[in-house]
């Protein structure tokens, strides 16, 4: 884990990330903040690519609440199974489906602690749907964030909390909206887990990181 780097730094690297990518976006087709709950539900342990061909047919079946209780468990698994831990993943988004017809009219509230106690939406899926729905600065650390953050000393940390609070203590509020979007794409193309790509790396002058590839 590398040392948190100072605040010059990290603007210096954030700069270069939005003039690279000006409006980095998520991966995860959705069409509405229903249909981004249950996509970014789905995605635990499993890719955007997957999660996508998954869903391209079940949400044009189901894009409400209502619609995907009538669709029912069944159908549900049905369309998912391609997906890791799809009979646990249909069962909850046949759950918090339920919650949200009985207790939120069929909308999906923008509160985190309410998202959260929605079944299979974790603080990582509350923070995205936050973020890409509702354009708060929310800061949704994954495996990529965690990786490129302790890295890179962007936004080190021991665990994810940490993490993001160093996300939200350190970046520049300019840079907070877009920062876990560039942080993803960073990690998910250039900084890879095995092999990053450090000859490539277009922050490779500011990154501390000792063992960068040639």
């Amino acid at each position: 884990m590398s040392k948190q780097l100072d605040y010059h730094t990290i603007r210096a690297i954030f700069e270069r990330f939005q003039e690279a990518q000006p409006h980095p976006e998520g991966e995860l087709h959705h069409t509405n903040a229903y249909t981004l709950v249950v996509a970014v539900a789905l995605s635990a342990q499993a890719t955007d690519a997957g999660v996508n061909r998954a869903t391209h047919d079940l949400f044009k079946l189901a894009d409400t609440p209502k619609k995907m209780l009538d669709l029912g468990l069944d159908g549900v698994t049905d369309h998912i199974k391609s997906i890791g831990l799809y009979r646990q993943k249909a069962k909850n988004v046949i759950k918090l489906s339920q919650i949200l017809v009985d207790d939120y009219g069929g909308e999906v509230p923008n509160s985190r602690a309410a998202l959260q106690s929605l079944p299979g939406v974790g603080r990582k899926t509350a923070n995205v749907v936050l973020n890409m729905w509702w354009k708060i600065p929310a800061q949704a650390v994954d495996t990529h964030i965690f990786r490129v953050g302790n890295r890179t000393g962007i936004c080190p940390g021991k665990d994810v909390v940490a993490v993001e609070r160093a996300l939200e203590d350190h970046i520049p509020a300019d840079f907070q909206q877009h920062a876990h979007h560039w942080l993803i794409l960073h990690g998910r193309y250039h900084c890879k887990a095995r092999k990053p790509m450090c000859p490539t790396c277009l922050i490779r002058d500011l990154c501390p990181y000792e063992d960068k590839t040639i």
